[in-house]
């Protein structure tokens, strides 16, 4: 019952974080999941316009193509006992020239360290987008495709994927053993996951 009081508590403290509100075009609304049994934690990067306006964490075609990828249904997906959705950025950063903004810096020194101790020690962490990807695997200096391609090496505790924005439409083309080779694995794993 501590545990859950503890998540409890800090879920609260996030939600009213000002943080970086001076830098938030749109104000803070912090959004985030996660539970002290959630065996499946995804590291995204920070939530889009859409997200922000609706409050729930991928809530969009990359969420969809996400779910396909993990081959989670919406229903696990969002079941915060099984799957914990914390990205880099708990807020929508804003729009930028080519697209939203990076994800705060702020955020993931903030928050990540109390929220890794509340999730379960033997989880699976995928890793979505090069942001996540950078700080938690910050001793490898290989680019985003280079660190998905030898995901193996990072196994069972990380899993580095590509984001699943509409850009990866074409990376998926460029690089057909994604799907043939990291896909299946990917499944396998989140299977695992969910029924230990």
């Amino acid at each position: 019952m501590m545990k859950n009081d503890a998540v409890s508590a800090l879920h609260d403290d996030i939600a009213a974080c000002k943080l970086c509100a001076a830098h938030l075009s749109l104000g803070p609304r912090p959004v985030v999941r996660f539970s002290a049994s959630a065996r499946i934690l995804i590291i995204g990067q920070a939530p889009g316009l859409k997200v922000h306006q609706s409050g729930v964490p991928w809530d969009d075609n990359s969420g969809d193509r996400l779910r396909e990828w993990t081959g989670l249904s919406k229903d696990v997906f969002y079941d915060e006992s099984r799957v914990a959705l914390v990205p880099m950025g708990f807020c929508y950063p804003g729009k930028g020239s080519s697209g939203d903004l990076p994800p705060r810096k702020e955020c993931a020194p903030q928050w990540h360290g109390s929220i890794m101790k509340l999730l379960p020690a033997s989880r699976l962490t995928l890793l979505v987008g090069s942001y996540a990807q950078a700080y938690y695997l910050k001793d490898d200096p290989r680019n985003m495709t280079d660190k998905v391609k030898d995901f193996q090496s990072f196994l069972p505790r990380f899993l580095p994927l590509p984001h699943p924005s509409w850009r990866s439409t074409k990376w998926m083309k460029d690089n057909a053993w994604f799907a043939s080779e990291v896909l299946p694995v990917l499944r396998d794993e989140v299977r695992k996951c969910l029924t230990r």
